[in-house]
């Protein structure tokens, strides 16, 4: 059964600052090695982030889009995971939270809970998957990932950014990630390119950075008599 999660990130991601963002240009032919640098310092100074998500599903088949918007909460934690969780709101209401690479995505409407590990998650799920470049080191996109820079470009809204491909060095569940990262090291928009070409798309605006968020608030709590679905 194919599992269509829209999340009330689900990653993910995620405020730097509140307010707009301003890109500003490197001087250097090659500009990906300080790019890299302002995404460490980022990921550095990150204890926890909030803001707005908004998820395009792309169906290359169909040539059919579905999007999603809700609002998200992040913080990192030692190595690669983070805690996620995101509550989307539109067009359904479902919840998502994502700890210790494990993910439970409750729909309500349903009386249901979905479980399972986050790499192996599916539809909207996905957004997890993007949201998780926010945690990774400058040394372990390094590792992972084959990262070219594909120039400037303005996200929605009118955000400049630098605009990166990552392509899997290893085999992994997609092919092809793409990277939208501002002025002050924020990835604030992912792509995921899946084998068969599907896209997931998420963006993340209205951030607030090192918000206080307590851990518990990463805790779904489901109501009596939900079903769990593994």
């Amino acid at each position: 059964m194919k599992l269509f999660f829209r999340l009330s990130f689900t990653a993910i991601i995620l405020t730097l600052f509140s307010g707009v963002f301003v890109a500003t240009k490197t001087q250097a032919s090659n500009p990906l090695p300080e790019i890299l640098n302002r995404m460490e310092i980022n990921r550095s100074s990150m204890k926890t982030l909030r803001s707005k998500v908004t998820m395009v599903k792309y169906n290359a088949q169909l040539k059919e889009s579905d999007t999603s918007e809700g609002t998200s909460i992040y913080m990192p934690t030692k190595g690669r995971d983070a805690l996620v969780r995101i509550d989307w709101t539109k067009p359904v209401e479902e919840t998502l939270a994502v700890v210790n690479g494990k993910y439970v995505l409750y729909r309500p409407r349903l009386k249901q809970a979905i479980t399972g590990n986050a790499k192996d998650a599916k539809g909207s799920g996905k957004a997890n998957n993007a949201l998780s470049f926010m945690s990774m080191s400058k040394e372990q996109l390094k590792a992972n990932y084959t990262i070219k820079y594909l120039g400037e470009e303005k996200v929605s809204g009118g955000v400049p950014t630098w605009r990166l491909e990552l392509t899997p060095k290893k085999a992994t569940s997609f092919k092809m990630a793409e990277l939208w990262v501002d002025g002050n090291g924020m990835p604030i928009q992912a792509k995921i390119v899946e084998g068969n070409n599907d896209t997931t798309t998420v963006l993340l605006s209205g951030f607030e950075k090192n918000a206080k968020i307590n851990v518990s608030q990463f805790e779904v709590k489901l109501p009596k008599g939900t079903a769990i679905v593994e």
